[in-house]
């Protein structure tokens, strides 16, 4: 069986980034896991711009955000294996994987970092009446189709969700001829990032329906038209609020899930909120020697944050390998009021440096509030926001002199009643 230091399931933004970290960092036997024909995962489909301000001081496309990460690993030497479906991953660290060229292959790594990435909700999970027709797509398949094999899905088009692929798509569509006819969001607000409705809906005069859904499919070979409504608080449909479209295509944008098919496979315990691992300050699951970032730990909003994840988990299995992390007493890190979950979930601040960084979202929007930190119950941090949403992700630094001699937990919670 073939042993490696460190094995990366996903070659996409999260993947490339924690392997090159990790080169980086001294660990040369490394090998990444993809199982499409190319490096660069979903960013290969995303030919718009706004990637890499972050990152690399530059706006953009995603195929060139993703080259500049693949021309590094190149440089590097780190070996990769395309076509590649990982069908096992055990708790030992053992993962079992087939390809055209090596056909069924088992080897073993001292540290695993998953990058699996995410996928779309699809039609099944929200149940919408009506018949099966043809013409119905999540708005990622639909993106890959038209960017990738130049196939027009549709002339005209009604988008269920307001998630950023399904904004960006509205914009694409209408600039490849087809017309878009509205956009329904069952929240009150807009669950993509607000560039994303200026350039991609008001710039083109695309309406958006919030507090609506569809409630009627119609038509038997392909789709000839669609009927939403308007719900109320409780997510019920509103009689007499009816709407209808005559469409050809119904792109869906509700929301991605983590892909931890594999995770749950060794053992990893998954967080109820976002659907991925449960990862303490060093990105490590409650399987030792198993790491998440990116997509596949929590749905990111932007491409940029997902690389630097992938960097500080690739640093963390570096220094996994290399006998560095410390053992030592956790706490927890407690979502409170209006926080929907905090990555990471637990921190040992032995293996924190100056500071650390925690991301989360909110669980609605808000408006003049302030974000309070506490401590087993007192306040160490206070933190005026003029604006929260849910569909932008929020970071925290904190010092790490503020953490020492936390016993239990530390809690973020928005206070409406502080500005």
């Amino acid at each position: 069986m073939n042993t490696y230091d460190l094995v990366v399931l996903g070659g996409g933004s999260a993947g490339l980034a924690s392997a090159i970290a990790a080169y980086d960092e001294g660990v040369r036997s490394i090998l990444i896991l993809e199982r499409d024909q190319e490096l660069g995962g979903i960013l290969q489909q995303c030919i718009h711009n706004g990637f890499g301000l972050h990152m690399f001081k530059e706006e953009l496309s995603g195929p060139s955000y993703a080259e500049r990460f693949i021309l590094m690993l190149k440089e590097k030497g780190i070996e990769y294996k395309l076509n590649s479906m990982v069908t096992h991953l055990a708790n030992d660290k053992v993962i079992e994987f087939v390809n055209p060229i090596d056909g069924y292959m088992q080897i073993k790594a001292k540290a695993v970092i998953l990058a699996m990435g995410c996928r779309e909700r699809t039609r099944g999970a929200i149940a919408i009446p009506g018949y099966r027709p043809s013409g119905i797509w999540t708005a990622g398949t639909a993106q890959r189709y038209l960017n990738m094999e130049g196939f027009m899905v549709g002339k005209r088009v009604f988008i269920l969700g307001s998630g950023d692929i399904g904004l960006i798509m509205a914009r694409r569509m209408t600039l490849e001829g087809a017309k878009v006819l509205g956009v329904a969001e069952i929240m009150p607000y807009s669950n993509g990032l607000p560039r994303n409705m200026k350039q991609c809906l008001e710039d083109f005069d695309i309406p958006v329906y919030l507090s609506h859904t569809i409630t009627k499919i119609e038509g038997l070979n392909r789709v000839s038209g669609v009927t939403i409504a308007q719900v109320d608080d409780k997510m019920a449909v509103i009689p007499d609020t009816e709407k209808h479209f005559d469409v050809d295509t119904i792109l869906l944008s509700i929301g991605l899930i983590p892909e931890n098919t594999l995770s749950d496979e060794a053992d990893i315990i998954l967080h109820s909120r976002t659907r991925g691992p449960i990862v303490n300050e060093s990105f490590e699951t409650n399987v030792p020697g198993i790491f998440a970032c990116g997509n596949v730990l929590h749905v990111h909003d932007l491409v940029d944050f997902v690389s630097a994840e992938g960097k500080k988990a690739g640093v963390a299995a570096s220094k996994y390998i290399k006998g560095e992390l410390k053992d030592g007493q956790t706490f927890d890190c407690v979502a409170g009021k209006g926080i929907g979950y905090i990555v990471p979930h637990k921190v040992n601040v032995e293996n924190v440096g100056d500071t650390i960084e925690f991301m989360f979202r909110v669980s609605r929007a808000y408006k003049k509030v302030t974000l309070v930190i506490t401590k087993d119950g007192e306040i160490i941090k206070q933190i005026k926001k003029p604006h929260l949403a849910p569909a932008e992700m929020e970071k925290l630094l904190v010092k790490r002199a503020d953490l020492l001699g936390c016993a239990s937990t530390l809690s973020i919670e928005v206070v409406e009643d502080l500005v």
